[in-house]
C-alpha cells in the first residue's frame, strides 16, 4: 500500500495529513498540526519562513515515529506571498504577509504603468491590492529586487529547502497577477513594462510534476527518504480539485425555507446533484466562491464584479470571487476569549439574535482592523450594538454576499446552478450553511472538511500511478467523504 503525505499550511495553522487508497476510498490520518500566523518586524507584517520549514520537518519526523514512510510528500499554502533569494540561495528578506499595507501603497503606481483594464484583459485576475504584482513593485522601489536571483512562492520555497530543487507551479503562479490567461504562461509584456527582472520568472509546471528527492541531510534527520511532488500548491486550487464529482451522487443538503427566517439543520434531506449544476465555496479564513470553466472570462463586466480567473489543478480555470470569509468571525472570537471560548459559542450567539443588518463583508476595512468587533459596529453606524448582533450581522453579510456572487456567476456564464457545494473547514458551520441556502434559494451541500489535503493527495497519487486523473480522483473523494 502506498502512503502519501499532504502538508497543508494555512494562514492560521498547518497540518500534515497522511492519505492512502483502500477499498475505493481515500483514507486520511492527521499526524501533526501546528499554529501559524504573521508577525510584525520593523513595522512590516511578515511570515517566519524558517519556522515554517522547521514545522514541516517536525511533521515528517513525526510520520516516521508513527511508522509510516510516504511514497511522496507535497506542500500547499495560501497564494500571492513569496521569498526572494540571491544567486547563492540566501533568503534576502523576510517573506512579507499579504495583509501588510505595502501592496495597497503600490497599486496606483502599477496601474499608472499598466492600466487596470489592460491588466485584467490579459490575466483575468481580480486586482486585490495584496497580489504579488503589487508587492513586487514595493520590492523594486525599495531596491530589494536588485540582488534577487530567484522568486519562490512559499510552498515552492519549502519544496526547495527539502530537495534543493526549484520548481514553479502553475496554479500558484496565477495568483501573482502576472500569468497570461490565454497562454497559461508568464505575461512577458506586463513583466517588461513593470521592469521586473525576468530571471525571477522560471518555467511553470503542472500539478503532479516531481520536484526531487529529500536531501540526504533531511532524510537523515527525519528517518526516511521519499520523493517530493508538486500538488496544486495554491490551497484553494487543491481544495477545488477535491470538490466531490457531482455526477448523480446522493449528498446531504440544506434546503432554503421561504416560511422561516433561517433554514435549520432539521431541514436536511437527501437530494441528487448532476454535473454542471454546482457552484463551490472553499470556506475557511477566506471564502472562495466560483465554478470551473474551460476558458477564462476576462471581460470588463467580470472585472467590475470583482471576479478572478485562477488556474485549476486539472488545467481548467476557476472563475471565482474572494470573499472575506470566516476571518471576521475568527477575529471577533479572539477579541472576546471569555464569552467565545469555542466556535460553538459564536454560532449560539448568532442564532439567538434576530438582527440582520446591512453589512458589506468585502469592505477593505475588515482586512486588518485593530478590532473587528468595533469595525463592524462602525460600518453599521451602531457603536453600542450587542456582541450577538455584531456576529449575526457578519453571518447575514456573508450569506448575502454568497447569494450575490452566485447571481454574478450566472450572469457571466449564462448558466443556472442548482447547488452550492461548500468544502473545507467552514463547511462545518451549519448556521452559515443554512443562511446561505436561505439567501441564495439554492441547495447547499457540504464537505469534505479536508478538501485541501485531499486535493493535495490526489496530485501525488496521480504522480504515483494510483489515480489516473483528477476526475477519477473526485470520484474517490465522493466515495470517501
Amino acid at each position: 500500500m502506498n502512503y502519501y503525505l499532504a502538508v497543508d499550511i494555512g494562514a492560521s495553522s498547518g497540518r500534515h495529513v497522511l492519505g492512502w487508497l483502500e477499498d475505493g476510498k481515500l483514507q486520511l490520518r492527521e499526524i501533526y498540526r501546528f499554529d501559524n500566523g504573521f508577525e510584525e518586524r520593523d513595522g512590516k507584517l511578515v511570515w517566519d519562513a524558517e519556522r515554517l520549514f522547521q514545522k514541516v520537518v517536525n511533521g515528517l519526523r513525526r510520520c516516521n515515529t508513527l511508522g509510516f514512510v510516504p511514497t511522496s510528500i507535497a506542500v500547499d499554502t495560501w497564494g500571492v506571498d513569496y521569498v526572494l533569494l540571491d544567486s547563492k540561495g540566501k533568503e534576502l528578506w523576510p517573506a512579507h504577509a499579504y495583509r501588510d499595507a505595502r501592496g495597497a501603497n503600490a497599486q496606483a503606481a502599477v496601474h499608472a504603468v499598466v492600466p487596470p483594464e489592460q491588466l485584467y484583459a490579459a490575466t483575468g485576475i481580480a486586482q486585490n491590492d495584496f497580489n504579488t504584482i503589487y508587492q513586487l513593485w514595493d520590492d523594486k522601489q525599495s531596491g530589494r529586487l536588485n540582488k534577487a536571483a530567484h522568486m519562490l512562492m512559499l510552498p515552492e520555497y519549502l519544496h526547495w529547502r527539502l530537495t534543493g530543487e526549484m520548481r514553479r507551479e502553475y496554479t500558484m503562479a496565477t495568483t501573482t497577477g502576472l500569468v497570461n490567461a490565454a497562454t497559461g504562461d508568464w505575461d512577458w509584456g506586463i513583466i517588461d513594462a513593470l521592469g521586473y527582472p525576468k530571471q525571477l520568472f522560471a518555467p511553470l509546471h503542472k500539478p503532479g510534476t516531481p520536484v526531487g528527492e529529500l536531501k540526504p541531510e533531511i532524510a537523515k534527520e527525519v528517518g526516511f527518504s521519499c520523493g517530493v511532488v508538486l500538488p496544486a500548491t495554491h490551497d484553494t486550487a487543491s481544495a477545488v480539485a477535491a470538490c466531490p464529482a457531482p455526477a448523480a451522487s446522493s449528498s446531504r443538503a440544506y434546503i432554503s425555507s421561504s416560511d422561516a427566517p433561517v433554514a435549520r439543520e432539521k431541514e436536511l434531506r437527501e437530494f441528487e446533484t448532476h454535473t454542471g449544476d454546482a457552484l463551490y465555496i472553499s470556506s475557511g479564513t477566506w471564502s472562495l466562491m466560483g465554478t470551473e470553466l474551460d476558458q477564462a472570462l476576462c471581460s470588463e463586466e467580470a472585472r467590475a464584479l470583482g471576479f478572478t480567473n485562477e488556474g485549476s489543478a486539472n488545467g481548467k480555470i476557476r472563475l471565482l470571487r474572494n470573499i472575506m470569509g470566516l476571518w471576521m468571525l475568527q477575529s471577533i472570537k479572539r477579541e472576546h476569549p471569555r464569552q467565545l471560548r469555542r466556535f460553538e459559542h459564536v454560532i449560539a450567539l448568532a442564532q439567538e439574535s434576530s438582527f440582520v443588518g446591512e453589512l458589506d463583508v468585502r469592505d477593505a476595512a475588515f482586512n486588518t482592523p485593530a478590532s473587528m468587533t468595533d469595525a463592524v459596529r462602525q460600518k453599521l453606524g451602531m457603536p453600542e450594538l450587542p456582541l450577538g448582533d455584531v456576529i449575526s450581522a457578519v453571518y447575514h453579510g456573508l450569506a448575502r454576499c454568497y447569494a450575490e456572487t452566485a447571481r454574478g456567476i450566472e450572469a457571466l456564464t449564462g448558466r443556472t446552478y442548482d447547488t452550492i457545494h461548500i468544502i473545507g473547514g467552514g463547511s462545518q458551520d451549519g448556521h452559515l450553511n443554512a443562511l446561505t441556502a436561505q439567501y441564495s434559494g439554492k441547495q447547499v451541500a457540504t464537505g469534505p472538511v479536508e478538501a485541501t489535503a485531499m486535493g493535495n493527495l490526489l496530485a501525488q497519487m496521480i504522480a504515483g500511478g494510483d489515480v489516473t486523473s483528477f476526475d477519477k480522483g473526485r470520484g474517490f473523494v465522493r466515495n470517501s467523504a
